[in-house]
């Protein structure tokens, strides 16, 4: 049996077809999965993100740096070293969440102190520390740019 011509040409071209058809289909769910991990890296680094944002804005509505809020800072950056980098896990845990604790402490003491030079000092060294915390809503956005975009 004598197949004509054009079945023959399209038996010859059908498993190239079927090749390329396969190789596009893996390009594109290789590409889902890189956007998928993308917006996955996005989610949990701006958990973190956010974390240390709301502890910026517990301490500048209340004037003090609240239990839950550290908590939840603290929950959220232990992560940021493999998230981000070390530079941003070093200024969360040396200069973000060492003043949290020195504001926490000075309000502590402020409680048991009476009025003298003792108590201003500790009035003027919560008050540098609040406007420590005022300055690192700039200073946050800066070191969490190049994270939280999210180029294609």
């Amino acid at each position: 049996m004598d197949y004509p011509y054009w079945t023959q040409v399209l038996s010859a071209l059908l498993t190239p077809t079927i090749a390329v058809l396969v190789a596009i289909i893996a390009y594109r769910q290789w590409r889902t999965a890189q956007n998928r991990l993308k917006l996955d890296l996005f989610d949990r680094r701006f958990a973190v993100y956010d974390a240390a944002r709301n502890l910026l804005s517990s301490v500048m509505t209340s004037g003090k740096a609240k239990d839950e809020e550290m908590l939840k800072f603290l929950a959220h950056t232990r992560e940021a070293k493999w998230l981000l980098n070390n530079e941003i896990a070093e200024y969360f845990d040396k200069a973000f969440w060492g003043r949290a604790v020195d504001l926490q402490t000075l309000d502590t003491e402020l409680q048991v102190l009476a009025v003298g030079a003792e108590r201003a000092d500790n009035v003027k060294t919560q008050s540098e520390i609040k406007k420590w915390f005022r300055e690192q809503y700039k200073v946050l956005d800066e070191k969490f740019t190049p994270f939280l975009k999210l180029k294609h």
